[in-house]
């Protein structure tokens, strides 16, 4: 079950990134009586109160279904769009606060890897220029294409002078971690950076960015529909369903007791056996589509779908509590 609250939150002073009650909204179009009178039109519930944290140094997997709100998440963290309402702070700094110029300058601290590898780039301009483009703009010293070129795997020699559509899938992903690592930011956000590429290459770019991460310091968010991938690189994952948080665990704890029935039935279908034995199959613990994020069911959003729904769930939204050891939960039937 999906809910809200803030309580798995950990104090400001550990954290490097906090996001607390975070809400995106967009608008769904606007009917011919609404236009008319000049009414506002329905909106889309993309996130709706989601909060989390990182520790430098930490990564943090975010896991739902396509349509979750995991990538609205994303961009609202680097204010792209803002969010319609609540704090993302930067070690400290409140980046909902800032417009202009000084939004811009946090900019080269927070860092994005988009999903399409190949959309992404521009296709007109050489991999130099991609990649050298952002020190150009923040007329920092140095040239450090080369040596970027180098950490994520690609010759400078050969690939520096070539275009994107010159270069496979996982390579035009290197571009695009090379284009956001030559800027030293503290956190990157990976936007499923794995999810248009073939198996064998996700492996590839997984590792690389675990490398990356401890040559370079990163704080990592990793967002992916896929949870086989998610826990393989992540210290905590945080399980979102119709833009709520529903289940929030290290890894290995959330893998080996999943509490939340939305959270079984992602690990029940991964496949080739890599669920935990004891779920049953995935049809059992879930069923038909996801509602409309533009009239989300009232209480729990997952009940709907949720075997363990009851007379409660349509009426109280869960609040996130602590069910272990930094395990967290917002669900009022758990398994």
């Amino acid at each position: 079950m999906a809910g809200s609250g803030d309580a798995h939150l950990r104090p400001r002073d550990e954290v490097l990134l906090r996001v607390r009650d975070l809400v995106v909204e967009f608008p769904a179009g606007r009917g011919p009586g609404l236009a008319l009178r000049g009414g506002r039109g329905p909106t889309v519930s993309a996130v709706a109160g989601l909060s989390f944290d990182l520790r430098k140094g930490e990564t943090l997997g975010i896991v739902g279904e396509s349509g979750c709100g995991k990538s609205s998440a994303a961009r609202a963290l680097v204010q792209l769009p803002p969010p319609r309402s609540g704090s993302v702070q930067l070690d400290g700094l409140e980046l909902t606060a800032l417009r202009g110029e000084a939004l811009r300058r946090t900019r080269q601290r927070l860092q994005m890897i988009f999903q399409d590898p190949i959309s992404s780039l521009n296709p007109r301009r050489r991999v130099r220029d991609i990649v050298g483009e952002g020190p150009r703009v923040w007329r920092l010293p140095g040239d450090r294409v080369d040596e970027v070129l180098e950490a994520v795997g690609l010759d400078p020699r050969t690939a520096a002078e070539r275009r994107p559509h010159e270069f496979s899938g996982g390579q035009c992903q290197r571009i695009s971690i090379a284009r956001a690592l030559i800027l030293e930011p503290e956190v990157v956000i990976c936007d499923e950076p794995v999810s248009a590429l073939d198996v064998s290459v996700q492996a590839q770019i997984l590792g690389l960015l675990e490398d990356l991460k401890a040559r370079y310091r990163l704080t990592l968010v990793f967002i992916a529909h896929d949870l086989a991938v998610v826990k393989n690189v992540s210290d905590r994952i945080l399980v979102m369903y119709l833009g709520k948080v529903c289940e929030l665990a290290p890894g290995t704890e959330l893998v080996s007791r999943p509490a939340h029935p939305y959270t079984r039935a992602l690990l029940a279908s991964i496949p080739g056996g890599g669920a935990p034995p004891a779920l049953p199959a995935a049809d059992t613990l879930i069923s038909g589509e996801p509602p409309s994020p533009v009239e989300p069911p009232s209480g729990c959003r997952f009940r709907t779908r949720c075997p363990r729904a009851t007379e409660r769930c349509s009426l109280e939204e869960p609040q996130i509590r602590q069910v272990g050891e930094d395990h967290w939960l917002a669900c009022h039937n758990p398994a």
